[in-house]
């Protein structure tokens, strides 16, 4: 089970997050400086398990809970999910002073190639081209359909106020796009939150 979110945060580069519509309750927490093994219960296996390599790649502390309408459709959840993660994300982050904000690089995974280039810009954004093979199947029970990532990263992009550009270069199985796509995420976003000096890393001054 998740570890309870009624403490106050702890202090340095940490935050917990609520979201509740009449569709989903969603609870997150993070720490960026402190790694330990992801805690992720959504209603969705699969989607879970891509939690989890994310939390566990980008070498952060999270736990995080949610309930939704799985029984209308996975997408609120999901959503939600990459909101109320994102939002947490950019509290974390506080000013973001001291960051080393960019980050790109191609992660492999068995036969698929995906590549990420992401700014802790303070300007959301996404452009997304992971395309599945056709004939491709929803994945896990309850199913998670592969097409929602792109939903998970829109609103993940939004809530953190980040740009993200997420593509695959070749790839069969849908799995293995997915997979690599979050593990490619998280190491990037590993090395830009890194801090490495102590100024906001813009010209203007703010992030």
């Amino acid at each position: 089970m998740p570890e309870p979110l009624g403490a106050p945060a702890p202090p340095g580069r940490a935050a917990r997050r609520e979201r509740a519509t009449r569709e989903t309750t969603v609870t997150v927490a993070l720490d960026l400086d402190r790694p330990g093994t992801p805690s992720v219960e959504t209603g969705l296996p699969f989607f879970d398990h891509m939690l989890e390599q994310l939390g566990k790649h980008a070498g952060l502390s999270l736990s995080l809970a949610a309930e939704g309408d799985l029984e209308v459709d996975a997408h609120h959840t999901v959503e939600d999910v990459g909101i109320a993660l994102g939002e947490c994300l950019a509290e974390a982050l506080g000013e973001r002073r001291g960051i080393r904000r960019f980050s790109s690089l191609a992660l492999p995974l068995d036969e698929s190639l995906v590549e990420v280039a992401l700014d802790i810009s303070g300007r959301p954004y996404l452009h997304y081209a992971i395309y599945f093979p056709p004939g491709h199947l929803p994945l896990g029970q309850p199913a998670f359909d592969p097409q929602l990532a792109e939903e998970f990263w829109r609103a993940f992009a939004t809530g953190a106020r980040l740009t993200l550009h997420l593509g695959a270069r070749y790839g069969r199985n849908a799995h293995h796009l997915l997979e690599a796509s979050f593990k490619a995420v998280a190491r990037a976003l590993s090395e830009a939150c890194r801090v490495e000096g102590e100024d906001v890393p813009s010209t203007k001054g703010v992030l």
